[in-house]
């Protein structure tokens, strides 16, 4: 009996320890508010206005579960699933998918990690670390990031996430850390093809945050006379934070290899502040410009203005409300609402103005 017990004590300090070396947490989002987009009207289109109750304004909403293994000798298995969801309407976001914003496995250690899977961009992460609205809300800097211009956001992300890639980020030393990443296109017989590569780098020092991130993707046939088309972008961002204000800026330069009268190439400058007026609360607001850069083409660019406001109830929920006017000139059509229903197409030159209020809660 004495045996027995030593035997059993034995197999559960073993089981316990086996247990304390992985772990896996279940976690999430419910993002949900009211939107209203109003779009004015044109030479050749008349004014339209959406109200919605719309899913993942802010944040989009979403189910995950992550976890880790201790290997021994520091290094660790990291696994994440993670999959977006219109809460509005109970359905799968990113087209359907199971886990549509992020599902990879990898290895992490002294060296840094090593992901598998798909993933964020590079310049995407730059992008959500220096936006004052963190790409939520209506701060013109969510969005597809496509290279046809006028169909995506301000900013080009070298796309949001990437399917079939490998990333490496390494450890922060000395407030310095970095990331590489490669996707795959997978496309028979042209490894060229809808392949992504991005990198980025940053430092950290007290108030001071700085970046530089770029991405070259390859599109399929853009035009009748390139093919594999590449899509650069380069990005110089930052943020500065004085306790009374933070400050928030960048700037990204975007080009592709299209042909000289159709060609993409933009220059897009972002200024924010975030500013806490209570200890729950701050005021965040920005300015992005983007700028047609092709002198072949005439009268592309766009501007946009937003203010927001958040609101923290406890740790894991708050109120957020926000409104934004995007001004297109005549050949461009930036500004429309990026998230929850089908909202009527913005027409070239047309003025948007977006307002949401909201309540998100984490788990």
């Amino acid at each position: 009996m004495k045996k027995s017990l030593i035997a059993l004590a034995v197999l559960s300090a073993v089981a316990g320890a086996a247990q304390a070396q992985s772990s896996v947490t279940v976690y999430g989002l419910v993002d949900m508010g009211l939107q209203r987009q109003d779009i004015g009207a044109t030479k050749t289109s008349a004014s339209a206005t959406t109200t919605a109750l719309d899913s993942g304004n802010q944040s989009g909403s979403r189910l995950g579960f992550k976890g880790s293994e201790d290997l021994g000798g520091g290094l660790k298995a990291n696994f994440k699933l993670e999959m977006g969801i219109n809460a509005d309407e109970g359905k799968s976001a990113q087209g359907g998918r199971t886990f549509g914003r992020q599902a990879y496995v990898g290895l992490a250690g002294d060296f840094g990690a090593v992901n598998f899977g798909r993933q964020y961009t590079p310049v995407f992460v730059a992008i959500d670390s220096f936006d004052p609205f963190s790409t939520g809300m209506s701060s013109g800097t969510a969005g597809s990031g496509t290279s046809t211009l006028g169909a995506g956001a301000y900013f080009d992300h070298g796309n949001v996430r990437m399917d079939n890639s490998v990333t490496f980020s390494t450890n922060d030393v000395g407030g310095f850390t970095a990331n590489l990443a490669y996707g795959m296109g997978e496309v028979a017989g042209d490894n060229k093809a809808k392949r992504y590569m991005g990198l980025s780098a940053a430092y950290t020092g007290g108030p001071l945050f700085v970046e530089a991130a770029y991405s070259n993707r390859q599109d399929t046939v853009l035009t009748a006379t390139t093919l594999d088309n590449a899509v650069k972008s380069t990005l110089i961002a930052g943020t500065y934070d004085f306790s009374v204000v933070k400050l928030h800026g960048a700037y990204q330069s975007i080009k592709d290899d299209g042909v000289a009268a159709t060609a993409l190439k933009r220059d897009v400058w972002s200024f924010g502040v975030t500013v806490p007026v209570s200890a729950a609360g701050s005021v965040v607001a920005n300015y992005i410009d983007s700028r047609n850069k092709n002198s072949f083409l005439t009268d592309m660019n766009a501007k946009q203005y937003a203010i927001g406001y958040t609101h923290s109830l406890s740790k894991r929920t708050n109120l957020y409300t926000s409104y934004s006017q995007a001004k297109n000139d005549a050949n461009i059509n930036l500004g429309s609402a990026d998230s929850g229903p089908t909202f009527h197409p913005v027409a070239n030159g047309a003025t948007v103005k977006l307002f949401n209020v909201g309540i998100r809660h984490m788990f």
